[in-house]
């Protein structure tokens, strides 16, 4: 599967930075080339490093896997990874109107990792995970959201990681959205499928993770048919 930068803003950040995914954000966003793309409906994966596939090849993370299983099972729809090293929910609002400059059908809102690692406070990212959905329903009325839910560390205390737990429930509910449950279930703590760094994973952990997005994904396009 063959990538290519689009012409939207500089090249994605590769770096890595302490005990986050990290990086250097910027506004980078891949998509792939595929016959008949122009005519697809478009899916996107707005994330941090976990979505841009830091330290795996473009085609071994998930949002690639996601477009290899979308074009097996016959879904004429084209992937856009716009996941950026380091991203928090407030970059993620910063940049949620330039994406929407282009269609939207469903959009795969993974951010707010790094909110926790960052020990940053709950009700901002929770208010910015929300503005992302009101601009993208305001913007696309027919597209669909799904939201990634993602689980803070341990060392934070157990009053932060249930809270920061139930940020993705209490959205996906409120705001009637499916939800990914855990994006890194599955992987998350597991040092086979996981980098040296013990955060990013690896291309294997990357295809769990894509079986974890497609167990909701995939029913939601099979109703829309």
């Amino acid at each position: 599967m063959i990538f290519r930068l689009l012409c939207l803003c500089a090249a994605l950040a590769c770096g890595g930075a302490g005990n986050e995914y990290a990086g250097t954000p910027d506004r980078g966003a891949f998509q792939v080339n595929r016959v008949g793309a122009d005519q697809a409906r478009t899916i996107l994966f707005l994330g941090t490093s976990l979505t841009a596939g830091l330290g795996v090849d473009p085609e071994e993370a998930y949002p690639a896997l996601i477009q290899t299983k979308l074009d097996s099972a016959g879904f004429d729809y084209q992937v856009v990874n716009a996941g950026v090293s380091g991203e928090t929910t407030a970059g993620g609002l910063s940049r949620i109107d330039w994406l929407l400059r282009q269609p939207v059908d469903v959009m795969v809102l993974e951010l707010g990792a790094n909110d926790a690692l960052r020990g940053q406070d709950l009700s901002d990212a929770r208010r910015n995970l929300q503005e992302i959905i009101d601009r993208t329903r305001k913007r696309y009325p027919k597209s669909t959201i799904i939201l990634a839910g993602m689980m803070a560390p341990p060392n934070l205390g157990s009053t932060y990681t249930e809270n920061f737990r139930r940020i993705f429930e209490d959205l996906a509910r409120e705001n009637h959205l499916p939800l990914i449950p855990f994006l890194l279930d599955g992987v998350a703590g597991n040092p086979g499928l996981n980098q040296a760094d013990g955060i990013h994973p690896t291309a294997e952990g990357h295809r769990i993770m894509a079986q974890n997005v497609w167990k909701v994904l995939e029913p939601l396009l099979r109703s829309k048919r």
